[in-house]
């Protein structure tokens, strides 16, 4: 309990109930669900403070897809300066003034971060682009460093960021798949329970190196190969080796 946290009370008096937990922030790859970079911490730790940990994995050229609940204007400079290009979805009361509208829709805007809270100096220039989920109601508006909307049309924006649910696909994998969920951490040291997840990112990490190097002799996409008959298929694997 010194380590980690509980999670918090229902707010209906009861005592603290469940095992401690970590929290996790990782980066995924989209095309391939390959788990790359993962910060672990207390459940106490921020999302936000565990993503900083993650961005020295960045590489220019990289498209960074995130949710809302990471965005900040730092977090974002931090994200930029490694040359990777945001698209974060953020929250709707975030102030976005347009700066000059786009023919395809978008306009450009700028963000600050909260050294600049009196904004004596410029804020950093992005784009943002509306648009509507299937489903869910209201318009949400996604930031991008991507300011040239022939390179990235709005609508190809909106449908690349799609694209992020791949995170909870990968994630689902090594809950449900794996069985992570279904079993608790037996180490009884925070090192130990640490060393533990990081197993579990390893071994799915080895199985989709295996199914992106079928997909590639098979000339398919790495989408298109069961996540679970491959987990089966690896024992066999292995036996025979």
């Amino acid at each position: 309990m010194e380590a980690f946290d509980r999670p918090p009370r229902s707010g209906r008096g009861e005592q603290d109930v469940g095992y401690p937990q970590l929290r996790m922030v990782g980066l995924v790859e989209c095309g391939t669900h390959a788990v790359f970079s993962a910060a672990i911490g207390a459940l106490r730790t921020g999302e936000q403070a565990l993503a900083r940990a993650v961005l020295v994995s960045l590489l220019p050229g990289m498209l960074l897809l995130a949710d809302r609940g990471f965005y900040s204007g730092d977090l974002w400079r931090a994200a930029a300066a490694t040359g990777a290009d945001p698209l974060w979805r953020v929250r709707k009361d975030l102030v976005l003034p347009v700066v000059e509208q786009l023919p395809d829709g978008s306009y450009l805007t700028e963000i600050f971060g909260r050294s600049d809270i009196h904004r004596t100096r410029r804020g950093v220039p992005v784009r943002a682009v509306k648009h509507t989920i299937a489903g869910h109601k209201g318009v949400h508006r996604l930031l991008t460093t991507i300011l040239d909307p022939h390179m990235a049309p709005a609508a190809e924006v909106a449908a690349l960021y799609a694209q992020r649910w791949e995170f909870e696909c990968a994630f689902d994998e090594i809950k449900t798949h794996l069985g992570a969920s279904h079993r608790l951490l037996c180490s009884q040291h925070p090192d130990g329970a640490e060393q533990e997840l990081y197993g579990f990112l390893l071994v799915h990490h080895a199985i989709r190196h295996l199914m992106h190097q079928a997909a590639q002799q098979g000339n398919q996409d790495p989408g298109r190969i069961s996540f679970t008959r491959s987990l089966r298929v690896v024992p066999a694997l292995r036996l025979a080796a």
